[in-house]
């Protein structure tokens, strides 16, 4: 057997939260800094009050796995149970607080929307900037070059500074650029979401060539189905902990037996993209949780969200229905159809949107919201955030149809008419 590319052992991240942290060291702020502290010292209280206040978390705990060259793991859990900090530990972004992982070779990360780009700068020029920092020399970076852009599909506006770019623009370049870094090792966090399903196929089928070609891959989704196509192996992360490791299609069934308890909020799933759109809170059907059961066959989704505009913006709500394991069943998305929402100015705002489903046959299923400017650009995603349970409708014969038994997810209306 050979050596393993990724070792983990007994590792461990934790976080201080409530603590006022100093980021300036200038004179000027030293100055009332110390005649504060001062006051303080005298009264005591506000000492005593903040020290109360800092509390630590711990994002992962005492985690450890193996991981061969060339092979491709799945990291799968709910918003919060600590994927992306393991993934920030393995490509030495963030230390570890505890425990160790022991990385062999150069890695290549896409973690975030526009990892390593300037939004001052083109996108020629962040390609050059965003290959520097993820290790690659000049010369690689002009050797492969072509290939990037033609990958990332961004020709167009290649000479356009990134501040104008979507966020799949975003994605896109900042993939294309991750995945023809020469490294051995590749992690790809959930940023993949933002992408279109074309531009998604075409990542996974880069991440298999990678695999294929002895690279090692880590892959962070939502989308269990992605994850089942990619990965032999997977990883189940729970409020911080490794609650299971092995074949992914166990760890798909551990990960989502985890999530039927359910109860949380819906707005406690979701990812902010744009700084400018804040969001207060979100309701389906009146309630704020992250189960939904509808126990008519024709019923309704009723999505309201309410928040801040820190400038003028369109504001609608995209959703997205798939089956358990992530593959796509049906979309409404305001803007793509119709002229879209009016203009809104700074501000507060609400946003209501009702869809109509078809009749649907007894399931679970998942849902997929996300706040967009109708259409074009996310503001906020909430990547399978709901689980949406279904009674469907009895037939004539009094059995009801269900979409695990190979009926699908829909009943389709139909008339008949014999003739001799």
């Amino acid at each position: 057997m050979s050596e393993p590319s990724i070792r983990v052992r007994e590792l461990g991240k934790r976080y201080r939260i409530g603590a006022q942290v100093n980021t300036y060291r200038t004179l000027r702020d030293a100055i009332p800094g110390g005649l504060s502290r001062l006051v303080r010292g005298f009264a005591g209280r506000a000492d005593r009050d903040a020290r109360r206040a800092s509390r630590f978390i711990w994002a992962i705990r005492d985690v450890g796995f193996d991981l061969e060259a060339g092979k491709t793991l799945g990291i799968i859990g709910r918003n919060g149970s600590g994927k992306s900090t393991l993934l920030k530990l393995l490509s030495r972004i963030t230390r570890p607080t505890e425990g160790w992982a022991e990385v062999r070779g150069r890695v290549g990360s896409l973690l975030e929307v526009g990892t390593g780009f300037h939004v001052e700068l083109t996108g020629r020029e962040n390609i050059y900037l965003a290959g520097a920092i993820l290790g690659m020399t000049r010369a690689e970076i002009s050797r492969r070059f072509d290939e990037i852009v033609a990958f990332s599909e961004v020709g167009r506006f290649l000479d356009t500074q990134v501040k104008h770019y979507s966020s799949g623009m975003y994605v896109r370049l900042g993939f294309a650029v991750a995945a023809h870094l020469e490294t051995e090792i590749l992690i790809v966090d959930e940023v993949l979401a933002v992408g279109d399903a074309g531009f998604q196929r075409k990542c996974l089928g880069k991440m298999k060539d990678a695999a294929e070609t002895g690279r090692t891959v880590l892959f962070v989704s939502h989308n269990m189905a992605f994850v089942r196509q990619l990965c032999a192996r997977a990883l189940v992360l729970h409020e911080g902990r490794l609650v299971h490791e092995g074949n992914a299609g166990e760890c798909i069934d551990v990960y989502l037996n985890l999530n039927r308890g359910g109860g949380a909020r819906i707005i406690d799933h979701g990812r902010q993209l744009d700084p400018s759109v804040v969001l207060n809170a979100i309701r389906v059907n009146r309630g704020d949780s992250d189960l939904v059961h509808l126990a008519g066959p024709d019923a309704a989704l009723v999505i309201e969200a309410e928040g801040t505009l820190g400038r003028p913006a369109k504001v609608a709500i995209e959703v997205r229905l798939t089956d358990i394991e992530g593959i796509p069943l049906a979309i409404a998305s305001p803007g793509h159809y119709d002229s879209g929402p009016a203009l809104l100015g700074a501000g507060p705002f609400r946003v209501r949107v009702e869809v109509r489903l078809p009749r649907m046959t007894k399931g679970e299923y998942m849902l997929s919201l996300a706040i967009t400017d109708a259409g074009r650009a996310k503001y906020w995603e909430f990547p399978a955030a709901l689980r949406l349970s279904t009674e469907g409708a009895p037939t004539v014969t009094g059995g009801v149809m269900e979409y695990r038994q190979g009926a699908g997810a829909f009943v389709l209306d139909s008339k008949g008419t014999p003739s001799q």
